[in-house]
Order: C-alpha cells, then structure tokens, then sequence
C-alpha cells in the first residue's frame, strides 16, 4: 500500500506547478496616440507632415524583386520604414504594437 504515502508527495507537487506566470507589457496607449506616418504614405507625404528626419539610414535589401529596398527615417520617438518610396510600418522603438484580434484569445 505505497499510495497514501505518494499522496500528499504528489498533491503538494501539483500546488507547486499550478501557478501562472504574468506577463507585464507596457502599455501601448502612447504609440497609438503618437501622430505616426500611415502605412502606404509616400516620403514626399512624409516630409510635408513630419518634416526632416533626425536620421536617415541607407537602404537595405534591392538586390531582387523578392527583397526590395527597406529605409529607415528615424524621428523623436518613432521610426519610419519605407518600401521603394512608400511606408511599410511605424514604430516607436521598445514598444510593442497595439495587439490585434485580441477577441479571438477566449
């Protein structure tokens, strides 16, 4: 008869593992306010709104159709990747992107 002395061995091991971690992100309130450049905005559009870049990378990438040239425009408190000549995404550096489809979780 092992059991009743496995027992409270193997109740306290299920205690130990039935936690949960927590995952703290910072809220992305900020960036979604932030007046940041639309997706598909030309550079022209860009520099009439936002004026000059603080910093302007060299492109990456353009050697094939399947890897097009990527540049970066970086302002004060966000960064603007370009496709060609069009926006592809801007982000604000250490933030992660609003979540999406966050219904589809329950």
């Amino acid at each position: 008869m092992r059991s009743p002395i496995f027992a409270p061995a193997l109740l306290l091991l299920a205690l130990a593992s039935a936690h949960a971690d927590v995952l703290d992100l910072p809220t992305s309130a900020e960036s979604s306010l932030m007046d940041k450049p639309a997706k598909g905005a030309t550079m022209q559009a860009v520099l009439a709104r936002h004026g000059a870049p603080t910093k302007k990378h060299a492109a990456v990438g353009g050697g094939s159709p399947q890897q097009p040239p990527i540049t970066r425009w970086d302002y004060p408190g966000f960064s603007v990747f370009f496709e060609h000549d069009h926006v592809v995404d801007a982000v604000v550096p250490g933030r992660p992107p609003t979540l999406q489809r966050t219904d589809e979780w329950q």
